[in-house]
C-alpha cells in the first residue's frame, strides 16, 4: 500500500517536473518565434547577411545598320577577406592526404593569375588589417575578363570572392570613337555620346539582399531578397554607317600624314533628310584607350571647334543674292574695292578689272566682285538669310560642347565686317554647319534638322526620342536650282578640276582657304583649307564637306580635294547612285 502511494507521488512530481519543462520550452520557443520573431530575424540578417547590387547593363550604341559600336561585357572585380586569409592556412586534399598550404603560397597562386606577386597580395591584406584588423574586404583587381575569372574560381580559396561588374567595351575601337564619347573604369559617362545622351542609355542599379555561410562567403540558397529591380538602359541609334565612317577616316588620316597637316575633319550628309551618315575627326580617339590619345583629340572638332570658313562661305552670299532677283546684271570686278564706307577689299591675286557674272565670281573665288553682289541686299537682309542657314547657332545635335560659332547681330558690324561676312570672314562657323548650308542648297533651298541620333530603343523596342524630321525653307527652289549650276560651273572650270572629279557624276562644289584666329586677336600662320559640295548635282543625294588644319606642305585647297574625290566617289559607290545623264548646262563667267 505505501509502495503504492510511494510511486503515485513520484509520478505526479515527475509530471509536474515535465509539464515544467514543457512550459518553460513553450514560452521559450514563442519568445523566439513570436514575441521576438522580427527582431532575432533583423540580428542574424545584420550578422550573416550581404547586401548585392545587380547592375542595370548599360545600352549599346548603334549605327544605322544596327551594327554595335558600344556595347557592354560582363567583368569581374576580385575581392578578398583580410580577416580570414590571416586566420590561417587553407586545407587541401593532396594525394589523398589533408596538407596545409600557407598563405604565401595561396597569395603567391593568387597574384599570379590577377597579374600581381605574391608580396603585393600580401601588402593588400596587410595594408586593410592595419586600417581595420577586423577588416572583412578587400580589392585585389577590377575589372578582369572572363578568363582571369575562371582561373581565379579554379583556385578554390575560401576567403576570396568574385564580384560580377559590367563595364563598357567598343568592338570597332576608333571608328566614330570622336561621337561616341567613353566611360570611366567604374561605368559612369565621361565624354560624347556617352555622356550626353546618358538619359537614354544609362541602366539602374538594383539591390539584392542574401544570407551567407559563417565560414565563407557561399550564399545560402534560396535566401535572395530582391530589394529594388534592375533596369536595362536602351539602345541608342545612329544615323552613322560605320562603314563609310571607317573608309571615311582612313582617307583623311592618309591625307593629313601626306601634308603634314595638324588635324582633319571629313562630314557626309544625306541631302533629303539632314541625316549625318559619317563625321570623321583625324586626329581621333579609341574609346576603349582613351589616355592614349591627346585630350584635345577626344572630341569631335567637326561640331566643336569653329573657324573662319573662307571661301567655301561665298556660296551662301550667291544663294542670298539670287533668292532675292539681284544676282543680275553682272559687276565690274577690280582687284582692290575701297567701298565709300571706308572698307578695304582685295582679292588673293592681282588683276585687272573683269566684268563677272555671279557665276564668274565664284569660279574665280573673287572677293571684290562678292562685296559688289552682296552690298545688293541690306545689312539686315543679308543677316536674315545667314540666321536662317543656321549660322550662329548650335546645330540640332546638341553634341556635347557644341560651338555655335560667332555671328555678330547686323548692327553692330563695322565698315570692313559688314564686306568680310559677305566671303566667309567676320564670322565663324563649324564644319557641320558648313555641310548644312550646302545640303539646303542641295534640297531644293529646304533646310532639314542636322541628325546624329536617329532615337532611343527602348525595352519594348519602340524607337522614342525621335529627331525632328520638318525642313525649313530658307531660298526658294528656283534659286536653289541656279546656285546649283554656278557651283557646277565651279567644279567644271575651277583650278582644282582635273583633282576633283568623280567620273559619271554631276558635281556641284566650292574650295576655300581661311585664315584662322590665333585668339589674341590676331590670325595663325598656317590656313585652314577646305572643299565643299554635293552630287549628283542634278538630283542631290549626298554633300560632303572637308577641312583640313595647316597641310604644311600643300598650304591650299589642293589638299582638302583628294579627301573630297575619294569620299563622294565612295559615297556614290556603295549607295549605288545612278549616274548622270547629260552634261550641266554652261553659265557664262563674264559679260
Amino acid at each position: 500500500m505505501t509502495t503504492s502511494r510511494s510511486r503515485s507521488r513520484r509520478a505526479v512530481v515527475f509530471a509536474a517536473v515535465l509539464l515544467g519543462l514543457i512550459s518553460v520550452f513553450v514560452t521559450r520557443l514563442v519568445d523566439i518565434q513570436v514575441v521576438r520573431a522580427a527582431s532575432l530575424s533583423e540580428q542574424a540578417t545584420e550578422l550573416r547577411s550581404a547586401p548585392k547590387t545587380v547592375y542595370g547593363a548599360r545600352g549599346d550604341i548603334l549605327d544605322a545598320d544596327g551594327v554595335v559600336l558600344a556595347d557592354s561585357v560582363m567583368r569581374w572585380d576580385i575581392a578578398l577577406s583580410p580577416s580570414k586569409a590571416k586566420a590561417g592556412p587553407i586545407e587541401r586534399e593532396v594525394d589523398g592526404e589533408t596538407v596545409d598550404v600557407p598563405l604565401e603560397e595561396t597569395a603567391e597562386a593568387l597574384g599570379a593569375v590577377v597579374g600581381l606577386t605574391g608580396d603585393q597580395v600580401l601588402g593588400i591584406i596587410e595594408a586593410a588589417l592595419a586600417e581595420d584588423p577586423d577588416s572583412d574586404f578587400a580589392y585585389v583587381s577590377k575589372l578582369v575578363d572572363v578568363t582571369t575569372y575562371e582561373a581565379v574560381q579554379a583556385l578554390d580559396i575560401p576567403w576570396v570572392v568574385p564580384w560580377r561588374h559590367p563595364s563598357r567595351t567598343y568592338p570597332n575601337g576608333s571608328v566614330a570613337g570622336n561621337l561616341i564619347g567613353f566611360t570611366g573604369d567604374d561605368g559612369d559617362a565621361l565624354a560624347g555620346l556617352e555622356l550626353s545622351e546618358d538619359a537614354c542609355l544609362a541602366g539602374q542599379d538594383g539591390l539584392e539582399q542574401y544570407l551567407y555561410g559563417a565560414g565563407d562567403y557561399t550564399p545560402i540558397p534560396d535566401s535572395t531578397v530582391v530589394l529594388e529591380e534592375a533596369r536595362d538602359g536602351g539602345d541608342l541609334k545612329l544615323t552613322i554607317d560605320s562603314d563609310l565612317q571607317w573608309y571615311v577616316q582612313r582617307v583623311a588620316a592618309a591625307q593629313v600624314a601626306a601634308t603634314g597637316a595638324a588635324w582633319a575633319t571629313v562630314t557626309v550628309m544625306e541631302v533629303e533628310t539632314g541625316r549625318l551618315l559619317a563625321v570623321a575627326d583625324v586626329p581621333t580617339v579609341d574609346p576603349n584607350d582613351p589616355a592614349a590619345s591627346d585630350s584635345s583629340d577626344r572630341g569631335s572638332r567637326a561640331f566643336t571647334a569653329s573657324f573662319e570658313p573662307g571661301s567655301t562661305f561665298k556660296t551662301l552670299t550667291a544663294a542670298a543674292v539670287v533668292d532675292a532677283g539681284e544676282d543680275e546684271p553682272g559687276v565690274v570686278a577690280p582687284y582692290r574695292y575701297l567701298p565709300s564706307n571706308g572698307a578695304n577689299i582685295n582679292d588673293s591675286h592681282f588683276h585687272e578689272d573683269e566684268r563677272m557674272t555671279l557665276t564668274g565670281v565664284l569660279v574665280d573665288s573673287s572677293n571684290t566682285g562678292m562685296s559688289l553682289f552682296g552690298e545688293r541686299l541690306s545689312d539686315s537682309e543679308r543677316f536674315g538669310y545667314l540666321e536662317a542657314f543656321g549660322i550662329g547657332q548650335s546645330t540640332e545635335v546638341g553634341f556635347l560642347a557644341e560651338d555655335p560659332g560667332i555671328l555678330h547681330d547686323w548692327r553692330d558690324w563695322d565698315n570692313q565686317t559688314k564686306y568680310t561676312t559677305m566671303f566667309g570672314q567676320g564670322l565663324t562657323t563649324t564644319a557641320v554647319q558648313i555641310a548644312s548650308v550646302y545640303q539646303t542648297i542641295a534640297n531644293g533651298g529646304v533646310r532639314m534638322p542636322v541628325t546624329l541620333v536617329e532615337g532611343c530603343v527602348g525595352e519594348d523596342g519602340e524607337l522614342t526620342d525621335e529627331a525632328p524630321a520638318e525642313g525649313t525653307r530658307v531660298i526658294s527652289e528656283k534659286a536653289a536650282a541656279k546656285t546649283s549650276l554656278m557651283l557646277e560651273q565651279v567644279y567644271r572650270d575651277g583650278w582644282l578640276a582635273d583633282r576633283w572629279n568623280v567620273p559619271g557624276y554631276r558635281v556641284a562644289a566650292k574650295t576655300g582657304t581661311a585664315q584662322v584666329p590665333d585668339g589674341n586677336g590676331g590670325y595663325q600662320s598656317g590656313y585652314l583649307v577646305s572643299v565643299s559640295g554635293f552630287a549628283p548635282a542634278d538630283d542631290p543625294e549626298f554633300v560632303v564637306s572637308v577641312s583640313i588644319m595647316d597641310p604644311v606642305k600643300m598650304n591650299s585647297s589642293a589638299a582638302s580635294a583628294p579627301v573630297f574625290q575619294e569620299v563622294m566617289s565612295q559615297v556614290l559607290k556603295s549607295n549605288r547612285t545612278t549616274p548622270s545623264g547629260a552634261e550641266a548646262p554652261e553659265l557664262p563667267a563674264h559679260w
